[in-house]
Formats: structure tokens, sequence, C-alpha cells
């Protein structure tokens, strides 16, 4: 008998979580020393270099639902 499971994720960021930019979902939740920083991919990758590292000290990244959902198909 060949048992078959399935991976699951378990996002922490929701539709209401927005990007601090453009108001687009976001998909990455920046902690840092001071406050909190949400982004969309796009800006995330705009954003992402020294000064950034500097700031966070956890970084919350799912971007890879963009690639799950596409995967999912039109039905989803």
């Amino acid at each position: 008998m060949t048992e078959t499971s399935e991976q699951t994720s378990e996002w922490t960021l929701t539709a209401m979580d927005r990007c601090d930019s453009c108001s687009a979902q976001a998909y990455v939740h920046v902690k840092g020393i001071s406050g909190e920083l949400f982004f969309c991919g796009h800006h995330y990758n705009k954003a992402n270099g020294d000064k950034l590292n500097s700031f966070a000290f956890e970084v919350i990244d799912e971007r890879e639902r963009l690639v799950e959902n596409k995967l999912k198909g039109d039905d989803y």
C-alpha cells in the first residue's frame, strides 16, 4: 500500500496584509529594530539591500505562495 501525502504550508500573512509602498497584497513581512514593514514581491525586490538588511532582524518571506497558487491552475 502506497501512501501519498500533500505538503501543506502554513502561511502567516493574509489578504488583509498590504504592501506599505503600493497597497498590493503583502508577501513579505520585515520586522525591524524600530518597527515593521510589509512588502509585495516587487517592492521587496527593489528594497532588498544593505539598508533593509541592517534594519531587519526577522524576515517572513512568503513569495513562494505566488508560485504555489499558479501551479494550482485556473480552478483555484
